[in-house]
């Protein structure tokens, strides 16, 4: 067999070429097998159809790259959740824009690595450009605001809890919502802090007046987590009230807007998230609203000063005579090593559509949302939860039991007709819809309504 062919240097393009092809014919006929948002069958049907396309995982001889690519990407395509199928509207998984998977491609032939300048000349430029650009959309005004590149949400609260721990020391004391997401309480447990302090938030969003309670118990040395977007329902905390809050008691606020946060992008939806930069470090992912491959999420703070407990020295990669020379030093710029340049299909969504551009795309998402209430509110055997904040929205067949909502998802899940995600609120189980594609159309939200309401007749 020849050798085969690298994706980087002068032949890289003449050896990708003609496998880019293979790819788009593969996604394309896995998408018409699949025939819908997502396999019929259940996982074992799925599981039997990626075993048979695998065969023997390391056969003694290989088939080929065209064969390989072939069948796999094939079969990948027809198993997939499609989050580019309207009726696909389970997550905050966005439906990557072409453009953003396109740059994908470009990061992933030429392999650059962030850990070290001479692995990514133009990537580190690159990456601080870009990142400094969007903590001054968190941060206006301010002189030195910066951002880090994260995989996401998960790995942006950690870093926040950390620094706020290298901050206040062993003392800190974390207060969330009984709204936050998970990834706070597991972050607390990795940096051996204590579990921290839940707020109730009966009304979805948390109340200032039990927070101030909770924070004049608790002291200084207290970071409170705020929400603007929760994963269950959408909702934003009060911000501005929080942010008082937390500047009564001497407490630091850090909001997670790994949903939310791209609503700055709006002018319209922009004012849902005034308060946001009295935090001293905010979560975003661009990965749900901004429509980006995974991963593409950012951890941004109001002075670069702040990220200062993060720096690491390690002698092959940020030598203290090279850093003193001008290399850049890229070890406090992230916990990871081996990094890729995930900021260039962010750069590139950026400059091909603007602010306007991606500030359409978060009105367009949030208007099916409120399009789709709109259709739930009027139907007699569906009951909507609340109107959307965001673009999303949480609705259940009226008289069904907690069982028969969880029935109805999983039968629309097992046929591959609709992918549609659960959530618990107000005590109840409700079906809920995370609108995410800017394409849907009006067909599609009343395809979701009849859908669902079929399936419920039939439970």
């Amino acid at each position: 067999m020849a050798m085969p062919g690298l994706a980087g240097g002068a032949d890289g393009a003449r050896a990708l070429r003609p496998l880019l092809d293979v790819v788009l014919n593969a996604l394309t006929e896995g998408a018409a097998d699949r025939g819908g948002p997502l396999p019929p069958g259940g996982p074992e049907r799925t599981a039997a159809r990626v075993a048979s396309a695998v065969g023997e995982v390391l056969p003694a001889t290989g088939t080929g790259e065209r064969e390989a690519l072939h069948t796999l990407v094939r079969a990948l395509a027809e198993g997939a959740a499609d989050p580019a199928d309207p009726l696909c509207a389970a997550h905050l998984h966005c439906p990557p824009l072409a453009v953003a998977a396109a740059a994908d491609l470009a990061a992933a032939a030429l392999n650059p690595s962030l850990d070290s300048w001479d692995q990514a000349p133009a990537a580190t430029a690159l990456e601080a450009l870009v990142t400094a650009a969007l903590a001054a959309v968190v941060y206006p005004g301010l002189p030195s605001p910066d951002a880090l590149v994260t995989t996401g949400g998960t790995e942006s609260n950690h870093l926040a809890l950390l620094l706020a721990r290298e901050r206040a020391g062993s003392a800190l004391r974390v207060v969330v919502g009984a709204n936050a997401h998970h990834s706070l309480h597991r972050a607390a447990w990795l940096l051996g802090l204590p579990r921290p302090v839940v707020v109730d938030t009966p009304a979805g969003v948390l109340d200032p007046a039990a927070v101030d309670v909770t924070l004049r118990e608790l002291g200084p040395h207290t970071l409170l987590v705020a929400t603007a977007g929760t994963t269950d329902t959408g909702a934003v905390d009060p911000l501005p009230d929080l942010a008082a809050s937390a500047a009564r008691h001497g407490a630091a606020l850090h909001v997670d807007a790994a949903y939310g946060g791209p609503l700055l992008f709006s002018d319209r939806a922009a004012p849902t998230l005034a308060g946001l930069g009295s935090a001293v470090s905010v979560t975003l992912d661009l990965h749900k609203l901004g429509w980006q491959p995974v991963a593409a999420g950012l951890l941004a703070v109001p002075d670069s000063a702040l990220l200062r407990p993060l720096d690491h020295q390690a002698d092959y990669l940020n030598p203290t005579d090279d850093t003193e020379a001008g290399l850049p030093d890229l070890l406090g710029r992230s916990l990871r090593t081996t990094r890729r340049p995930d900021i260039l299909k962010i750069a590139v969504t950026l400059r091909a559509l603007g602010r306007d551009g991606l500030g359409a795309l978060v009105d367009a998402v949030c208007d099916h949302a409120r399009a789709l209430a709109a259709r739930i509110e009027r139907h007699p055997d569906l009951t909507l939860y609340a109107p959307p904040t965001l673009s999303t929205v949480l609705f259940r067949p009226t008289g069904a039991t907690d069982e028969q909502v969880a029935e109805v998802r999983r039968a629309l899940l097992r046929d591959g007709r609709a992918v549609l995600g659960r959530a618990r609120a107000g005590g109840r189980l409700w079906l809920k819809a995370t609108l995410l594609n800017p394409h849907a159309r009006p067909a599609d939200l009343d395809a979701l309504v009849q859908l669902t309401t079929e399936g419920s007749t039939t439970r």
